[in-house]
């Protein structure tokens, strides 16, 4: 693998290639094509990766600290990946697994996480407006005064998460699962909760108004 023709930019058809533990920081790899590719303990931290594709690629542990990551991620495998201040938004992470990653500070408005597996992930406070996130599962999800404004969550599994204070404002929570959930002090307000379970959840203090149930 040519190193020096991908941090200048020249080499950006890159599916499959092997650049396990490879340090890729600071560089333009915008546009490039990392599908199947194995980035396993690679940094890629505060590189532009702006339209480029990791569909199914293996990113386990893969650091992308500030990274432009306005891109595609379709059934990637994401687990304990660092994604810390990370540009997310937008981007399709469609069926991946985020099991253990770190999103401190990142951004993730608008990106489609249907069917992600986010189990036991902390989005404490993150900014999740409008975020597509149907029948994704975020069991035992630290969510708490998260923004989760008109997001999509219909079908997804909120078993044991924790929500406490976080605005779920006009989201759509149709058939969603909120078995033993910490709803303490959220949001509600217009939200669409037909087949929603509550069951064992915590409501007290929840704000329930215009909601449709």
């Amino acid at each position: 693998m040519d190193l020096e023709a991908i941090r200048a930019g020249q080499l950006k058809q890159l599916s499959g290639a092997n650049l396990e533990d490879e340090s890729l920081v600071h560089l333009d790899l915008s546009g490039s094509h990392f599908a199947g590719a194995n980035l396993t303990g690679a940094d890629l931290s505060h590189s532009n990766l702006a339209r480029s594709r990791f569909d199914g690629a293996t990113l386990v542990g893969t650091r992308f600290v500030g990274a432009d990551l306005r891109a595609s991620f379709l059934g990637s495998n994401l687990m304990q990946a660092d994604l810390s201040g990370a540009d997310l938004r937008g981007s399709n992470l469609r069926g991946a697994n985020l099991i253990g990653a770190r999103l401190h500070q990142t951004a993730l408005a608008g990106a489609f996480l249907s069917g992600a597996n986010l189990s036991s992930i902390d989005l404490a406070g993150c900014d999740l407006r409008g975020v597509d996130l149907r029948g994704a599962n975020l069991s035992n999800a630290l969510l708490q005064g998260a923004d989760l404004s008109q997001a999509d969550l219909h079908g997804a599994v909120l078993t044991d998460s924790n929500l406490e204070e976080a605005n779920l404002q006009g989201a759509n929570l149709v058939g969603t699962h909120l078995i033993r959930a910490n709803l303490l002090c959220a949001i509600l307000d217009n939200a669409e909760l037909t087949g929603a379970d509550f069951t064992g959840a915590c409501l007290l203090g929840t704000v329930l108004d215009k909601a449709s149930i």
